[in-house]
């Protein structure tokens, strides 16, 4: 008990002045910290030549040489994009670079032009078919697989003719009755051949595996996959074309130095143009028109290795071979495959890309010729899906043609199309690949031609979506826009096909949010649920629909206008599947956590967004995963924090209480609306000044009383716990003193039931540093806390002594003595005239017992009790093992004497020795925190009241480690 008898007369006000920093006036003069530094550079040169002295020259320079920049020679990233913003103050390009800079010179191909390879997935998905596929594959002979070491080299040459001879009419293995998947992992599989006969020198053998996948592109059979199967044979094209354009630029490797990326014909040594030209003549020995274009457009490049036009004089010829192809969608294809190399190889070459599609323009008619319309009769297929075909190929290749050209060009391909007749095929590619801009400044043109089409073919409401395209990307000139939306929307709204319809409208809902008023897009979404409501053609379309929506809530994102128009809600409820409608109703929240700035009370509003949260709130089940969960808890807990009714109080507690019910489920809003409550609570103390009047006094009541009913349903034990104690301390600062024991006493019992381990982020950890930090906070407020008048004396105090005391601790833990050790904090501050804080207009024991010496006597008997619970610990960690815990918990409890106790008692002094040489005994103390410590003792020495403070440094003695 001599502890707290002995405890240190705190003078907090004084205290706090002594230890506020010392304020120094600073004159900056030209400083500022965002100011950038100039360092002046001394270069020292030492000149020992014979017969002469030393000298010294010093010069200065701005800016210091970095030593991470000087070892990187300049090429790291950020010094070639300032090389590149300052070309005068730049270094000498490296070799890397200079061929980096070479590159892109001679290539005009930006990021700005689409890749092919972000179509192909599009194509894959969009044509498919379910009937069944064949192929034939390349069943690889045993002659020239593998040769012995003492063959004879005419042996093998020999060998080589004869599979040459046999290129075509090699071992073939016919599948049939294959599924479209089937079909896939086949060609998946032919693709792997090759690499693999690659990889093992069967060069011929991989040339036969890419002539017998270039023949089934002259298969037009299952007509409808045709342009899948162009995309995945093409793959093979594309490997073979790299494969063999790698393997002779590694033929042209000289002393380890490869060729620069703009290498001429004449840096090409003999051996490599033997190859390449081996390559071609193999090729050119093809009997079959379409293998011997594909296998030779896919190895292209390869003429870079010949001469410098080579490249150019091939473009023209391969353009004209086309022509003898007959079949027109294969024929079109072809020219897609030859602009697509062209564009990788020598895209500056676009003389020969639009001479491909003007030869295309001539053979047009031949798509509505007697031909094409037998073999659409034997396959069942209607021209409008045949023609539908034909829009991968003539995009791409108007894509090619359309990149960086000038306005003449486009005007006229635009004029040659109008020429056509049945041009709406024409007419969707160009609207496809030719800039929007261009576009849309012609619309009402581009309305005509599309009016002028014949419905039969290929169909208007498709050329109306690409339009729509367009227009959702360029704006038209202003007074065409409500002619051009009325003019769409005539076509659109009498389409029956609902998937017709529905993708149609989905496009030109984003033109109809951008330029006009909510009373437009209302007509537009009733006109929606018109037409996909009967037969539930809804349940069919919900991307479109979703798509509609993110439209719609991206242009209004003010939700009060939002709401305003009458079909949106009833749009809403189109979405019947549970999933989806989630996801549209997270897609509208999100949008209201981003746009909204303000708080809102509009009744519309809350209603509206109650009723969505409602919906992902209840989607919510025990297969719900945890992610989700949480990621609904956060856009619901967005909208809690965004509903104010400024000072009408009650009717926030209201829609509080009404939230409470609906959303029961989900645990962080749970919190969420405590803490709000609470904060609801502290509000009307402000307002109040801290001066409840009757009513406000019942609120606050209200408020208290709606938190300590929900926290019990909580399911986390920390939450609950910290809950328990804001909402005690939100109680006793509105002064409603039996609710906050009421708090308390709930913490209190909880305790016991912390378990050893708790999950965090999905992992198990103990969770004793959890409930220190938390009986840390609970003491501060102890403080604080009034005795009850029919309690007794600290009851609240010796109640958690009592649990922490009973608490099974883990037998190598320390916490329960440190949690002692900060008792004696809060019992010393407990004993001061005036406690060290209060809280407003509540009477603290200070003020209650006014120092009375029976309120003394109890606190230096809970004392001397917690003082011999940290004794007796510390003698059990005496053995050799604990040894080290036993060192850092006395200098803790020497630090809290020093800090607490009145020191100028002799036995308290002498305990305060005694715990300095036990943390030093064993050699575990750290010498400098020690060392710091008494150089602190030597400083309070000198203050006043203080002078017993250096008779104790004299008796502290530094022990070495040694």
């Amino acid at each position: 008990s001599y502890f707290l008898r002995h405890a240190r007369s705190r003078n907090y006000v004084s205290e706090s002045e002594v230890c506020k920093l010392e304020s120094v006036s600073l004159d900056f003069g030209d400083y500022h910290p965002l100011k950038p530094i100039t360092v002046t550079e001394s270069k020292t040169k030492k000149m020992n030549r014979k017969g002469s002295t030393s000298s010294t020259s010093s010069s200065s320079s701005s800016s210091l040489m970095d030593p991470l920049s000087s070892v990187l020679d300049g090429t790291d990233p950020l010094s070639l994009f300032a090389a590149a913003a300052d070309p005068v103050t730049a270094a000498p390009p490296t070799d890397g670079t200079r061929r980096k800079r070479d590159k892109d010179e001679s290539s005009a191909v930006g990021s700005d032009f689409e890749p092919w390879s972000s179509k192909r997935g599009e194509i894959l998905a969009r044509y498919t078919t379910t009937e069944k596929l064949s192929i034939n594959l390349y069943m690889g002979s045993e002659k020239g697989k593998t040769t012995t070491t003492g063959s004879a080299v005419s042996e093998k040459v020999r060998t080589r003719l004869e599979e040459l001879d046999d290129l075509e009419e090699g071992s073939q293995k016919e599948l049939l009755n294959l599924t479209q998947q089937d079909y896939m992992n086949r060609i998946e599989e032919l693709n792997q051949s090759l690499k693999d006969a690659w990889s093992s020198d069967q060069k011929v053998k991989a040339l036969k595996i890419v002539i017998q996948c270039s023949k089934l592109l002259s298969e037009t059979t299952v007509i409808q996959f045709y342009p899948s199967k162009f995309v995945l044979i093409t793959d093979i094209l594309d490997t073979f074309g790299k494969l063999v354009y790698e393997r002779i630029l590694s033929m042209c490797v000289d002393n380890r130095v490869s060729l620069p990326g703009n290498f001429s014909p004449e840096s090409v040594n003999d051996t490599a143009k033997e190859t390449c030209l081996n390559w071609f003549f193999k090729i050119a020995s093809i009997r079959e028109l379409i293998p011997r274009f594909y296998v030779e457009a896919a190895i292209l490049k390869c003429n870079k290795f010949l001469s410098k036009t080579g490249i150019s004089e091939c473009l023209p010829r391969l353009t004209s071979m086309i022509r003898g192809i007959g079949d027109p969608l294969v024929a079109v294809y072809a020219r897609a495959y030859l602009c697509r190399v062209g564009m990788e190889v020598a895209p500056q070459l676009k003389e020969s890309l639009n001479k491909n599609f003007f030869d295309f323009l001539l053979t047009f008619k031949q798509i509505h010729g007697d031909t094409v319309q037998n073999q659409l009769v034997v396959q069942c297929v209607e021209i409008p899906l045949y023609l539908t075909l034909y829009s991968p190929a003539i995009d791409w290749i108007l894509q090619c043609i359309a990149y960086h050209a000038p306005d003449v060009l486009l005007t006229e391909m635009m004029e040659r199309c109008k020429k056509l007749g049945n041009n709406a095929l024409l007419l969707n590619s160009v609207m496809s690949a030719f800039r929007a801009e261009f576009i849309a400044a012609r619309s009402m043109d581009f309305i005509g031609m599309i009016k002028e089409c014949d419905e039969s073919g290929f169909p208007k409401h498709l050329l109306f979506r690409s339009l729509g395209l367009n227009l959702a990307l360029a704006d038209p000139p202003e007074n065409d826009r409500h002619q051009i939306l009325n003019e769409a929307w005539k076509v659109i709204t009498k389409l029956k096909n609902p998937q017709d319809y529905i993708n149609c409208a989905e496009v030109w809902v984003e033109y109809t949010c951008r330029h006009f008023t909510k009373r437009e897009v209302n007509t537009v979404l009733a006109d929606a649920i018109k037409h996909m409501t009967p037969d539930r053609a809804f349940e069919d379309a919900y991307p479109q629909l979703q798509s509609i929506i993110q439209k719609v809530i991206t242009y209004i994102y003010d939700f009060a206008l939002l709401f305003s128009v009458e079909k949106f809600l009833p749009f809403l409820d189109m979405f019947q599947k549970e999933s989806v409608r989630v996801e549209v109703c997270k897609c509208i929240m999100e949008s209201f956590i981003k746009h909204q700035q303000e708080s809102t009370k509009d009744p519309v509003i809350l209603n509206a967004l109650l009723h969505i949260c409602k919906t992902m709130h209840d989607s919510v089940n025990a297969l719900t995963l945890e992610d989700e969960k949480r990621i609904l808890a956060s856009l619901i807990n967005g909208f809690i924090k965004m509903v104010s009714f400024g000072h009408d109080f009650e009717q926030q507690l209201s829609f509080y209480v009404e939230a409470r019910s609906m959303f029961c489920n989900l645990e962080p809003v749970l919190v969420q609306l405590i803490h709000s409550v609470n904060q609801l609570a502290m509000e009307t103390r402000r307002v109040m000044k801290g001066n409840h009047s009757r009513k406000t006094a019942a609120f606050v009541r209200a408020c208290v009383a709606f938190c300590f009913i929900t926290i019990p349903s909580l399911s986390s034990i920390f939450t609950r716990l910290n809950l328990y104690l804001h909402s005690g301390q939100v109680a006793l600062a509105n002064q409603c003193l039996s609710q906050a024991d009421a708090f308390f006493k709930a913490a209190v019992s909880l305790v016991p039931e912390v378990p050893k381990m708790i999950s965090i982020d999905g992992k198990m950890r103990p969770s004793d540093a959890f409930l220190l930090e938390f009986l840390c906070n609970f003491f501060s407020t102890l403080l604080v806390v009034p005795d009850h008048p029919e309690q007794g004396v600290l009851f609240l105090v010796r109640g958690l002594l009592n649990v922490i005391q009973d608490y099974t601790w883990e037998d190598n833990s320390d916490d329960k003595v440190r949690i002692y050790t900060n008792v004696l904090h809060l019992l010393s501050a407990m004993t001061q005239e005036a406690f060290i804080y209060h809280v407003d207009k509540v009477d603290s024991n200070d003020t209650l017992y006014g120092g009375d010496s029976k309120f003394l006597a109890e606190i230096n008997k809970l004392s001397e009790t917690v003082v011999s619970q940290i004794l007796d610990h510390l003698k059990t960690l005496g053995k050799e093992e604990t040894v080290k815990r036993q060192s850092q918990l006395a200098f803790y409890f020497f630090n809290t004497i020093l800090a607490h106790g009145d020191l100028r008692n002799n036995r308290l002094n002498q305990l305060s020795v005694s715990l300095w040489n036990l943390a030093q005994k064993h050699g575990f103390a750290d010498t400098k925190t020690m060392v710091k410590t008494l150089e602190y003792i030597k400083k309070r020495s000198k203050q006043p009241e203080m002078s017993h403070f250096t008779d104790l440094a004299l008796r502290l003695p530094l022990q070495s480690r040694t």
